[in-house]
């Protein structure tokens, strides 16, 4: 009994349509200081510009892959896929994500093998790749910034871009040394610093991710107090198979088996608990879950149902 009446956006908003070209743009931008850069590594042989050329391809493929991801979320639910294409973001996140450690894997062996045996990469050259690849990081960053905390897609497309602009910092700072001192050994060192860039971030969103996928409890819903708020609800008298998940960014749910009075059923009370629940997880806690879905039972229903609900 009781699904939650939904206020959600329509899919298709003009949010999700913002978001979609700041994709978009960022793509365009990135695409093209890719091939920049690209060009770059193989004229100067640099360790670090080679690391971030190919940070930059999985910008390049992780733009890509959201910006897609942000199209078919714009696609309305169906009686196939009752919530459309909202999970895409996550799916686009871990495998940006995936993608990232990777890379950061390939800069630690590869930075540690050039420190023991250094090669020459010559400073001015990778000082001019360097600022083009920063220039164009920090343009697509100011691009993405607005939108960055509307999913775990975008929030994945912006850690990429900006862990890619240190990286560019680092190649820069490694160009200025060698110019300088003719340390050679700075491109790696500046590899290693790349690669400690990426590493955390890629770790902590392949983890959220993830913990999205698996229906973890989202980050924010303790259920414990949720079940003891719903119990102080007028005529509850117990909680049971309480469930908590998110569907996708900004979209949180609850679930739950709900035991009333048994006069309630006869009285028509059973509308106003419901009322009164979904009102409670909607506007009581720092997450608002309005999406929410509770069936209310007698307390005899206990014995008709699976073992498994707890």
């Amino acid at each position: 009994m009781g699904d939650h009446q939904h206020h959600h956006g329509a899919h298709g908003s003009a949010g999700d349509e913002s978001n979609r070209r700041r994709l978009a743009v960022a793509f365009g931008i990135t695409a093209a200081v890719f091939v920049a850069q690209a060009v770059g590594a193989v004229l100067t042989g640099s360790l670090a510009l080679l690391v971030d050329t190919a940070h930059m391809l999985t910008d390049v493929a992780g733009l890509a892959i959201a910006l897609f991801a942000a199209s078919l979320a714009l696609r309305p639910p169906s009686p196939r896929r009752t919530w459309g294409f909202r999970r895409a973001e996550i799916l686009a996140a871990l495998a940006q994500a995936a993608v990232l450690l990777a890379v950061g894997v390939y800069a630690l062996v590869e930075g540690v093998s050039r420190l023991v045996g250094p090669a020459e990469a010559p400073g001015p050259g990778l000082l001019v790749f360097g600022i083009v690849g920063l220039v164009g990081n920090v343009v697509a960053l100011l691009v993405l910034a607005g939108g960055r905390s509307a999913s775990l897609n975008l929030r994945a497309a912006f850690l990429e871009v900006a862990n890619d602009a240190l990286g560019s910092v680092a190649v820069i700072v490694a160009a200025v040394v060698i110019a300088t001192t003719g340390w050679q050994r700075a491109d790696a060192v500046a590899g290693l610093v790349i690669a400690v860039l990426i590493l955390p971030r890629a770790a902590k969103l392949l983890t959220d991710s993830a913990n999205v996928l698996l229906e973890a409890t989202p980050a924010g819903i303790d259920l414990d107090q949720v079940r003891a708020r719903l119990l102080e609800v007028e005529n509850v008298e117990s909680v049971h198979d309480l469930h908590a998940s998110l569907v996708a960014t900004g979209l949180p749910t609850i679930s739950a088996h709900v035991v009333v009075r048994d006069v309630c059923f006869r009285d028509g009370q059973a509308p106003p608990v419901l009322d009164a629940l979904q009102r409670c997880v909607a506007t009581e806690f720092d997450v608002s879950v309005e999406h929410s879905t509770f069936q209310l039972e007698p307390a005899e229903h206990a014995r008709h149902e699976a073992p498994t609900h707890a």
